[in-house]
């Protein structure tokens, strides 16, 4: 692997199994000493995302992951803490054995997790997936935590 920095060679000082399918690396490149992560993913099935109007896109990981952290802005909740959730998405995706899994199963999963790591990140994204169109379906929301 190459130094993004001085495109120089890299050795790897640190790695982790951060999941089933994710090999985390922790690199050092011997000419600048910059240390950087990288992340080796198993590649596997594509799956298609059946959208609310019927449409199909490939599922994409940094989708979910950019809606997860917006909901999480300003909250004290970590990128580590982010990442997991996001991995644990993914697994659980992958071990529906479909290639077309509806928006609606995948919204639903991303609202369970928040509701555990941040009540606010989840009333946040709630807010958007549900379309909360007035205050009332925002003190329903809040409510459930009652």
């Amino acid at each position: 692997m190459r130094c993004p920095y001085c495109e120089g060679e890299t050795r790897v000082i640190d790695k982790r199994e951060s999941s089933e399918f994710i090999t985390r690396r922790r690199r050092e490149c011997l000419k600048c000493k910059k240390r950087f992560t990288t992340y080796e993913r198993i590649e596997s099935k594509n799956i298609m995302i059946l959208k609310k109007d019927k449409r199909r896109e490939p599922f994409n990981r940094d989708k979910l992951k950019s809606g997860i952290i917006r909901a999480c802005e300003k909250r004290p909740v970590s990128l580590d803490e982010i990442e997991k959730v996001v991995n644990e998405i993914e697994a659980r995706l992958r071990e529906e054995g479909t290639n077309e899994i509806s928006s609606k199963f995948i919204g639903e999963l991303i609202m369970k997790k928040l509701k555990k790591l941040d009540k606010v990140a989840y009333i946040r994204f709630a807010s958007v997936y549900r379309d909360f169109k007035d205050v009332d379906e925002f003190k329903d929301a809040i409510k459930e935590f009652k």
